[in-house]
């Protein structure tokens, strides 16, 4: 049987108007310009990006992409028949294929739809979704595409389910959606909506031959206060990344809906307790949830979306895949390596432009290791750690028309102390910004520019990390109702030093 997944080009050659007819809304805002030319800003400030998207791909580069994405198959059901009819529309209006020609034209090179579940949404994704994902993947080539969904995670809140690019997807993310999903059994189960039911099922998914990747969504979204906690607790993060490592490896940093301000709402949905620069309570906190994490040496990585749903220029709280939040993965453009940084860290992430790459790295007795890798010292050796970091600014303008300039770098570090008796921990003291730097200095290298910091005499394990702002503060602090456009930052994953 033909592979269903691999794209034929005798379909790859669609008129434009078949294109506009499937696209919609997405098509009619770019049809100016040819499909080919995409973000021609983005293409400037990359031009190795945007040449190796279809040719040689051996190299790994800084790869922007998206993978919390809405389409029109976030709807609504009917419950008032047995099964429920499914109405397209209800929560998130675009069509796939439009949600990934914005992406492309803001300058992504990969995405994931990821639409809400509901009672036997897993026959709605099998039988409707899933061919409008094959057409979008063969009317823009240049996205890569991933299969998935927004899980309805037993006893937590929505989560990303990835499943990797195969010949089965369809049938792996069915029969997860299906078994696991806690709204999907109609009539309702209780019994789907427990911690217990959320560990069963990313212990099915570490047992697949194909590992999907499990990623909590706006993850402070529902909790009342600062360092209290709703949906989503401590406590079942390290449980699910206990059950599962490879699997449930992060949570977003930056929460999508980042528009929300310019209709007069809260900056990420964020209603409860606000966002801080535009961050979840809990990466932004210097000591707080995620180094707690961290300092327990586990792998566990931040990403940043648009959550798109509708655009705020359509009386939404959105802006379009790419257009303010990226998640960069140091990757190949092919969907494993993708799938293969997000696994293992190869990720900074950035809202509305300010750089358009970010190299971390830790080096010591000609040794090195760079974002999400570990460095061992040696205890007999020199044991200072040099690091280095590298950024590339906006040359041109970012999706707003602005030209943003960075003000800031910090450099945070944190002691790994090993597992935490306490799993409800959510601080770690030993983390602190252990140096900040000004525009003067950093030294220009070609269109990069080089900080340097050498850590004297290492003692233990700990991490480092890196963050920048275009503002002045020296802490992000709670977002109210200001411009998202003025309140700009960027975050590294870690690098890890292991002291044997």
């Amino acid at each position: 049987m033909k592979d269903q997944n691999i794209e034929d080009p005798e379909r790859s050659s669609l008129s434009r108007r078949r294109l506009v007819k499937y696209a919609g809304l997405g098509a009619t805002l770019v049809a100016a310009s040819p499909l080919a030319t995409g973000n021609a800003a983005w293409a400037e400030e990359n031009p190795e990006l945007a040449s190796e998207n279809r040719g040689n791909s051996r190299n790994r580069v800084w790869r922007a992409g998206d993978h919390h994405v809405h389409s029109e198959y976030s709807g609504e059901f009917d419950t008032s028949t047995n099964p429920p009819k499914f109405h397209k529309g209800a929560d998130a209006v675009y069509p796939i294929v439009t949600n990934a020609i914005m992406a492309k034209y803001f300058g992504l090179s990969w995405a994931m739809c990821t639409d809400h579940g509901g009672p036997t949404h897993s026959k709605v994704n099998l039988e409707q979704a899933y061919p409008d994902l094959l057409r979008s993947r063969v009317l823009v080539p240049e996205v890569l595409q991933f299969w998935g969904m927004e899980f309805d995670a037993p006893a937590l809140d929505h989560h990303t389910l990835m499943i990797p690019h195969h010949s089965d997807e369809a049938q792996q993310l069915f029969e997860l959606e299906s078994r696991f999903a806690k709204h999907d059994a109609f009539p309702a189960d209780p019994g789907r909506d427990t911690e217990a039911k959320m560990v069963e099922f990313l212990k099915a998914a570490k047992g697949m031959r194909q590992k999907p990747l499990v990623i909590a969504h706006h993850a402070s979204r529902s909790a009342p206060g600062l360092g209290v906690y709703g949906q989503d607790t401590p406590r079942e993060f390290r449980n699910g990344n206990n059950a599962a490592p490879e699997i449930y490896v992060g949570f977003e940093g930056a929460p999508g809906h980042q528009a929300g301000p310019l209709n007069g709402g809260a900056r990420g949905g964020y209603g409860n307790h606000p966002t801080y620069g535009g961050f979840d309570q809990m990466t932004a906190r210097v000591g707080g949830l995620w180094d707690s994490l961290l300092g327990e040496g586990r792998r566990w990585w931040i990403t940043a979306t648009s959550d798109s749903h509708v655009h705020w220029t359509r009386g939404g709280s959105d802006f379009w895949p790419g257009e303010y939040s990226k998640t960069h993965v140091l990757a190949r453009q092919d969907y494993a390596d993708i799938m293969d940084g997000l696994r293992n860290g190869r990720i900074w992430v950035g809202t509305g432009d300010l750089i358009t790459s970010l190299d971390v790295t830790a080096s010591t007795q000609g040794r090195q290791a760079t974002t999400g890798e570990t460095l061992t010292v040696s205890r007999r050796n020199r044991t200072d750690v040099d690091i280095e970091i590298r950024f590339r600014p906006l040359e041109g303008k970012n999706a707003n028309g602005d030209h943003p300039e960075v003000r800031r770098v910090d450099l945070i570090t944190g002691q790994i102390t090993g597992p935490s008796g306490n799993l409800d921990a959510d601080t770690n003291p030993t983390t602190k910004v252990v140096a900040r730097f000004g525009p003067r200095d950093w030294r220009r290298s070609g269109r990069e520019y080089v900080i340097r910091h050498t850590l004297r005499d290492v003692q233990g394990d700990f991490y480092a990390r890196v963050r920048g702002t275009s503002t002045d503060e020296a802490e992000p602090l709670a977002d109210g109702k200001e411009s998202p456009w003025e309140d700009l930052w960027f975050y590294s994953n870690p690098v890890f030093v292991q002291y044997r």
